[in-house]
């Protein structure tokens, strides 16, 4: 459904050091800052844009807003939220760990990014 999404930073220095980190947790190769000043984070399924908001205004976080990763393992959700914490992240919501949904488990972990932009990493637990 989506091709890409993005979102603003206001320190693409400290996004790309969070952004590094927590997607090598998910085997999504890193970013350079490219001519425009943005980070591009690409892999089969679609891209997550990086920038500074074009209007010249400070980058402020979707207030309800979540964008939500897919993880390989319960293990790279592990690691995708350690590697965000030790980065610049601040962990939210509930501890990482499994969430019973109707459409069956998930393990699930929250982080806002430097700017305070809420992400999910996501593994759907496969049926015992």
């Amino acid at each position: 459904m989506f091709t890409h999404i993005v979102i603003g930073s206001n320190d693409i220095e400290a996004s790309k050091k969070f952004y590094d980190s927590t997607f090598e947790a998910l085997d999504v190769p890193p970013s350079e800052i490219n001519a425009k000043g943005r980070l591009v984070y690409a892999d089969r399924t679609g891209r997550l844009v990086v920038t500074k908001p074009v209007n010249g205004q400070p980058a402020t976080a979707a207030n309800g807003g979540t964008i939500g990763l897919h993880a390989r393992s319960e293990d790279a959700v592990r690691a995708w939220h350690a590697a965000g914490v030790a980065n610049g992240g601040v962990t939210c919501e509930d501890p990482p760990g499994i969430r019973h949904h109707e459409s069956g488990d998930l393990y699930l972990a929250y982080l806002r990014d430097p700017t305070g932009n809420k992400l999910c990493a996501m593994y759907r637990v496969p049926p015992a």
